[in-house]
C-alpha cells in the first residue's frame, strides 16, 4: 500500500495570498513562518483569507478533511485546556459530534 504525504500547505497559502489577496500577508504571515502547519492552523489560516463561509460550502468541504493522529490529539488537548465538551468542539472546528465521541474513546 502506497503512503500518501501532506500537500505543502505553506507554498499553497502562499501562492493563494500572493495572487488573490496581496492585502491579507501581513494578516497570515505568522501561521506561515511556522515549520509545520497543523490542522488547527490550516483552518485559522483559511478563516482569514476566505472569511467566514456559507453553511452548505462549509458543510461540503468537510467532507473532504481528514485528520491525523497528531491533529485529533491537538484538538482533544484544545478541548481540554479550554475546558469545552464534545458538541462545542465540534462546532467550533466543524466537526461531528460523533467523531469527537469516537475519537476520546480511542485517544483518552
Amino acid at each position: 500500500m502506497e503512503k500518501y504525504s501532506q500537500p505543502n500547505y505553506h507554498r499553497i497559502y502562499s501562492d493563494i495570498i500572493i495572487r488573490s489577496f496581496p492585502h491579507k500577508k501581513e494578516e497570515c504571515e505568522k501561521l506561515l513562518r511556522k515549520k509545520y502547519l497543523s490542522v488547527i492552523d490550516i483552518l485559522e489560516l483559511n478563516k482569514k483569507i476566505f472569511g467566514a463561509k456559507a453553511k452548505e460550502t462549509s458543510k461540503q468541504n468537510q467532507k473532504h478533511r481528514s485528520y491525523n493522529k497528531s491533529d485529533i490529539i491537538q484538538i482533544l488537548d484544545y478541548q481540554k485546556t479550554h475546558k469545552m465538551n464534545n458538541s462545542q468542539v465540534a462546532k467550533h472546528f466543524g466537526l461531528s459530534k460523533n467523531s469527537m465521541t469516537k475519537w476520546r474513546k480511542i485517544f483518552l
